[in-house]
Formats: C-alpha cells, sequence, structure tokens
C-alpha cells in the first residue's frame, strides 16, 4: 500500500494515508515523499473528503474508519484493483509470484531491467538498495510487480495476483501459507491457477521444475509458454552462491558474481534473469547488471558490528525461509549463529506449521524466541533443540539474554516481518554498552 501511494503520487494525485503503527522502512519512504501519515484509523478522517478511498486487505469490517466510508456512501477501490486500473493496463507487466522470494526476485528484475536501459516502473514489498524506493512509475512498456496470493480486499477474497495480467509471470515457489484464509495448500494452488488463467497466449511462464505443487498447477491448465528453472533443459547454474555459471539448456549465458548470500538467492537470480530475457535483455547483460545487485533491506541486511559481533536483518518468517537463511548464513562464513526470531506472520500466530521450527532452526548454535502475545507455547515447540532454545515472553529479557550470550566472531540473525519491536538497534545498544562495561 506505501508503495501504491507513492505510485499515485507520481501520477499527480494527491496523496495521504493511515495505518496502526507504522515503521521502518516504508514510513521512512513516505515521509521522505512528503506523503503524510495518518496514526490510526479515526472516523473522523472521513472529512478529509478524498476523490477515491484506497483501501488495503489489513482493513476489515469492523474498522471504524472504513464503516464510515461506507456507510457515508464514498468512493472506494482495492488496491490491486487501482494499481491494475491507474498504471498496469496497456503495459507488458512482469510479476513475481510464489511462496518465498517474491521481494528479491522483482528487485533483481527491476535492477536487470534498468541497468538495460528499459527504466521500468516497478512496485516491489521491500525497499532495493540500488534503487532506495519500493515503487516508481518508469517509462512504458515495462512494469515489474511483486505479486501477492494474499487475498485483495475486504470486499475482493481473490489474491491479489489476478488483478495483474502478466506477460511475463514468475511462479518461484509453492507452500502452505496464510493459514488465516486458506484452509489448505489445495486451495492456495486454486489461486495460481487462475493467475496462469490470465497471462496470454502468447505469454511466458518461469516455473521450477522440481515443485509438485507448481507442476500441480500447470496440470490443470496451461496456455502460455513455460521454460524450466532449476532444470538441465531449462534454466540451470552450477558453482558457489556467490560465484555461479547461468546455463540454458546447458549452454553458458554468463557469470553472477556478487556478495548476496545462500542458494535460495542462485534460484531467484535464475528466475529474473529468464524474465528478463522475455523482455529482450541478454542473458549475458542479465549476468552483468546482477554482479552489481546489491540486495534488498530487510534481507540479510547487514545492520552493524560491535565487538567481533555482526548483527544481520532479514524479513524470513515461514519456516522454510528461515531454514534456506540459516543455511546461507551458515556457507558464507565462520562462526556462531545466533537465530533470533518473532513468530509474527497470521500464519504463525496460528501455529498452524509451528512444528516445523525445530527443523528450520536446526543449523543454528544458539536460537532465541519471542513468545511474546502468543497463545501456543513456543518453548514447548522449541523443545527438541534441547539447550540451544531459549524463549523470553519479554522483549528486554531477550535483548539481555541475547547479548549476554553473544561472543565476538558470532553472528546475530533477527528474522521477523514486522518491526520486532526495535530489536535491532536495541541489540546494537546492549553490544555497546556491554564493549564499554565488559561487567555487564
Amino acid at each position: 500500500m506505501g508503495g501504491i501511494a507513492a505510485l499515485a503520487q507520481a501520477a499527480g494525485h494527491t496523496v495521504s494515508g493511515c495505518d496502526a503503527h507504522v515503521y521502518p522502512p516504508m514510513s521512512e519512504q513516505l515521509r521522505a515523499l512528503g506523503i503524510e501519515l495518518i496514526d490510526g484509523w479515526d472516523a473522523a478522517q472521513l472529512e478529509r473528503a478524498p476523490d477515491l478511498w484506497v483501501v488495503g486487505n489489513a482493513v476489515s469490517r469492523g474498522n471504524p474508519l472504513l464503516e464510515a466510508i461506507l456507510d457515508a456512501g464514498q468512493p472506494y477501490m482495492s488496491g490491486p484493483q487501482w494499481l491494475a486500473e491507474h498504471v498496469l493496463q496497456g503495459r507488458w507487466t512482469l510479476a513475481v509470484a510464489g511462496t518465498h522470494g517474491k521481494t528479491t526476485t522483482s528487485a533483481m528484475l527491476a535492477w536487470i531491467l534498468d541497468q538495460a536501459g528499459l527504466e521500468p516502473g516497478f512496485l516491489i514489498g521491500g525497499v532495493p538498495q540500488d534503487f532506495g524506493v519500493s515503487a516508481r512509475l518508469g517509462a512504458a512498456p515495462f512494469f515489474v510487480v511483486e505479486a501477492d496470493e494474499y487475498d485483495t480486499a475486504f470486499c475482493d477474497k481473490r489474491s491479489k495476483f489476478v488483478h495483474y495480467r502478466p506477460r511475463t509471470a514468475v511462479l518461484n515457489n509453492l507452500e502452505f501459507d496464510h493459514a488465516d484464509i486458506f484452509p489448505d495448500l489445495a486451495a492456495i494452488e486454486t489461486q495460481f491457477h487462475h493467475l496462469v488463467r490470465t497471462v496470454p497466449r502468447s505469454g511466458r511462464l518461469l516455473v521450477p521444475a522440481a515443485s509438485e505443487a507448481l507442476q500441480r498447477v500447470l496440470a490443470r491448465g496451461c496456455w502460455s509458454e513455460v521454460e524450466a528453472l532449476g532444470d538441465a533443459d531449462g534454466w540451470s547454474a552450477r558453482g558457489s552462491d556467490a560465484d555461479f555459471e547461468v546455463l540454458w539448456r546447458g549452454a553458458s549465458q554468463g557469470r553472477v558474481c556478487w556478495t548476496l548470500i545462500g542458494a535460495h538467492n542462485r534460484a531467484n537470480a535464475l528466475a529474473a534473469i529468464a524474465a528478463a530475457r522475455h523482455a529482450g535483455v541478454p542473458p549475458a547483460q542479465a549476468c552483468a547488471a546482477l554482479s552489481g545487485f546489491h540486495g534488498v533491506r530487510r534481507r540479510m541486511q547487514l545492520r552493524g558490528e560491535v565487538g567481533g559481533v555482526t548483527l544481520f536483518d532479514d524479513f524470513a518468517h515461514h519456516p522454510s525461509a528461515i531454514e534456506t537463511t540459516v543455511a546461507g548464513l551458515r556457507r558464507a562464513g565462520e562462526g556462531r549463529i545466533l537465530a533470533v526470531f518473532e513468530p509474527r506472520s497470521n500464519t504463525m500466530k496460528l501455529g498452524t506449521i509451528k512444528q516445523r521450527l525445530p527443523d528450520a532452526l536446526a543449523a543454528a548454535d544458539l536460537v532465541f524466541g519471542y513468545a511474546g502475545g502468543l497463545d501456543w507455547d513456543l518453548a514447548a515447540t522449541l523443545a527438541p533443540l534441547g539447550g540451544r532454545a531459549h524463549v523470553h515472553a519479554e522483549l528486554d529479557a531477550l535483548v539481555a539474554d541475547v547479548a549476554r550470550r553473544a561472543a565476538p566472531g558470532d553472528r546475530i540473525l533477527v528474522m521477523s516481518n514486522g518491526a520486532f519491536g526495535g530489536i535491532h538497534e536495541r541489540l546494537l545498544q546492549a553490544l555497546r554498552a556491554r564493549a564499554a562495561d565488559p561487567v555487564l
């Protein structure tokens, strides 16, 4: 929604917005753009009388401002509908969908197109460090959009991505998530099937060959060209996570040498390179562009180093993403990994896949879980990890425990899809205090 606000302002509209507990980096980006932010959903905001209310999917019936809008009969629409009608219409949309990796892959794809001189527009669910913003209108025809399977709005329970009608579609992966709106994986597969139905015959789908769920989606009907990812008959890679050769049907297309870590980012790169080729960018040029790609804020972002202890921030919150992120950091260097995580997503709060957490965190040396606000027993869930697991219901206690146990050479990996109470700076402050007074 913050990105949509930025696009609307760039299109010439006067924009303001409201939300509860806005936090960086989006709050910083919006204020830098001069977009007014209002905390909360007071019905008195109705007096602002805008030409249109654009409503995000976090707003449900019973919200005081939404109820006032409905009672007053004022015009409204969902964010994805506004994007489709006012930005994407008539453009070549490149959509990146999947349970994991959407933000990073979208950022990679936008960067490749940008470096090729195509001036793409984009809407990404994070802030790419090379752009400094999550959204821009760009120049026609290309527009990259992170295509989310979550529902659209209170008035439209279809997945957001059915509005986007892409010509190029990346389906990165597919696992069960969003347990608050989907009963099972099959229900999500149906939404992906609906997305596939919107891709034109002249369009192209980029799909991992190893994903059984996505292969089931394609088996339900596919009317477009398909290129396989991670397959010898399609796109593959060989080499390390930091330096790898890109292959198309076994033939070398170029080499990527970068600072990003993890096999998941190598897979994301293949998808972005393949999608960019559909838009006319030669793979060798795409590889060269990615060699200068610096990642996305809150995706394995180095937040600081104190006394030989480094602190990383990552958005991982699904067990699969947690496992992949920890594994990537493990391969990236020596030193203990202190994993600090918050089960914050709706799926994790419900505890639907909590049993997968011990395996997801098994590669960490120490695990610190935040149990604040959970209705299930996080300590019991992490019991298979034995004495490596430490659970706290209070954030201050968690910060103190991590800072006390951290030693020079350690890597602290903080994982959450929210602000996590500003834990990153609080940990750095605690480490500085300990460094200044070793008795602590």
